[in-house]
């Protein structure tokens, strides 16, 4: 066995295995094929064209709805528009059901009840409290984005509580809003609220109070400025986000693309033409609302819908078994994740008296900071580095120990290994990334505590040294905490083989006392 730095005796773990393989699914059974003779008569009915006449070239493996045959005189099944009644109808029918079942959620709460987007017309629409109105549906928009509403509740409150104003959050550090969003992901759209919140209270205007001028502060996009706008200050302007894109995609049997630029465009034009002048963000919210509970992704509840009567999508699916409302809007193909593979070192060093006993009371653990630019940038973590593949436990010991080497000076003459051990790995996925993390505890200890620390606090690499107390109250990312488990549960697994030995460990215990009383 090859020896390293800081070796210290290895105890054996059994890996969990964190993830699990998905059952594919089955696509349908393919129609049976035309003569040639059919498709050119099919052809010329289709298009117009003459028999023999060179086709255009069609998309290749188009959703099912684009081979319907549709009837004479009937509507375009990608038709983006909506006619005047269907607008008055569309409008009527949401809103009314919006008002009757719109989630109870604490951001809806600080936007004045039902009527939430007509604040200025019913006369509270003073500055500070549109500030204030404008500032919460901004926090939970950015905070909702990529994340489910159950999650981002807590977060929120959490969030309200500490910097209940815009102003509070610009006195705020980036390290403690990275501590607030810890477990959010996406910890860009953190520091953007931060810098946000700045450059606001710096200007010294209030709260921009139109898309055109919300567009101008950082991260704040298209659908956040729309959002803004229309609940917390009455303009009347469109939001679409995949909510919305789904419920118009559906409503106008829209099936190309969702993400293809001018489909985007023309969804942003539908939805431009249904907002509600008088009450343009509970409009907005209702058409979210209804994408987010009832004209869901896989399981649509189209009984319950209160625009189903104008669904091309539903109208389709009921003339034609082989197209279903889901088939809406067509699925676009999915970029494959990279898998890169990382080694994470959770460092104890053991401090006091009872300096060789693992896990006490007065030992702390190394935290270094990551880059201010990249992936999870300026967040706090355990010693990593990034490995080229799937490594052995050699090797990713061998890179471990120049990180150390090099970041801290740990090597065999400055520090004393207690135990060395691989407490398991697991996979951690971010939106274009599947990380797998190795991941291993060394306990040690220092030679000389007081040199050690003053000599490194002086140094540019960002670090800081913590107890568990702090460790357990610190905003780590979700995979710092899965290293943090890792170790926890192995701490544990020691704890209680040590307060319920097993039968043969009582019988070396036995004899070892034994032998000692003999030698006596």
């Amino acid at each position: 066995m090859k020896s390293h730095l800081l070796s210290a005796p290895r105890i054996a773990l059994q890996q969990s295995q964190f993830n699990s393989r998905a059952p594919m699914k089955k696509n349908p059974p393919s129609p049976p094929k035309k003569s040639r003779s059919a498709r050119v008569k099919a052809n010329a009915n289709d298009d117009g064209s003459r028999p023999g006449t060179k086709r255009p070239r069609r998309e290749r493996n188009p959703p099912k709805a684009l081979t319907l045959r549709q009837e004479p005189g009937a509507p375009d099944i990608e038709d983006f528009s909506f006619t005047g009644e269907e607008v008055s109808g569309a409008r009527a029918s949401l809103l009314e059901w919006y008002d009757r079942n719109r989630r109870d959620l604490p951001w809806r709460a600080s936007n004045g009840g039902g009527n939430a987007g007509n604040a200025q017309e019913d006369g509270d629409g003073d500055g500070e409290e549109e500030d204030r109105r404008a500032y919460g549906v901004w926090v939970s928009e950015v905070m909702l984005q990529q994340t489910r509403v159950q999650t981002v509740i807590d977060y929120y409150n959490r969030w309200m509580l500490k910097w209940p104003t815009l102003h509070h959050l610009a006195s705020a550090s980036l390290e403690e809003v990275n501590e607030m969003w810890a477990g959010l992901g996406y910890y860009r759209r953190a520091r953007f609220l931060l810098e946000g919140a700045k450059m606001i209270v710096t200007g010294g205007e209030g709260f921009p109070r139109t898309v055109e001028a919300l567009r101008k502060i950082p991260g704040i996009g298209d659908y956040t400025a729309g959002a803004i706008a229309s609940i917390a200050f009455n303009e009347v302007v469109p939001v679409v986000d995949g909510n919305v894109v789904r419920v118009l995609a559906r409503l106008k049997a829209v099936s190309a693309n969702p993400k293809d630029s001018a489909t985007v465009k023309k969804i942003w034009k539908l939805a431009a033409q249904l907002v509600d002048p008088d009450r343009p963000g509970d409009f907005n919210q209702s058409l979210m609302e209804l994408g987010a509970t009832l004209c869901t992704p896989s399981n649509p509840s189209c009984s319950s819908c209160p625009i189903s009567i104008q669904c091309q999508a539903l109208a389709i699916s009921r003339k034609d078994e082989s197209v279903t409302v889901t088939d809406y809007p067509s699925k676009g193909i999915k970029t494959k994740q990279r898998e890169e593979f990382s080694a994470v070192c959770v460092v104890e060093i053991l401090r006091g008296d009872d300096s060789f006993a693992s896990n006490s009371s007065e030992s702390g653990y190394l935290l270094v900071k990551r880059p201010d630019e990249g992936l999870l940038a300026g967040l706090w973590e355990f010693p990593s580095v990034m490995l080229k593949d799937e490594a052995d436990s050699d090797t990713r010991r061998k890179a471990i120990d120049h990180f150390l080497e090099q970041s801290f000076g740990l090597n065999s003459t400055v520090c004393i290994p207690v135990t060395r051990e691989d407490v398991g790995d697991f996979v951690h996925i971010f939106s274009h990334i599947r990380l797998r993390i190795f991941a291993e505890l060394l306990v040690l200890r220092l030679k000389d505590e007081m040199s050690f620390f003053r000599k490194h606090s002086k140094k540019t690499l960002t670090w800081k040294y913590v107890d568990s107390e702090a460790l357990s109250s610190l905003g780590l990312t979700s995979g710092v905490r899965k290293a943090s488990v890792c170790y926890d549960s192995e701490v544990q697994e020691k704890q209680f083989a040590q307060m319920f030995p097993s039968k043969e460990e009582k019988q070396i215990k036995a004899i070892r006392l034994t032998q000692s009383r003999i030698s006596l």
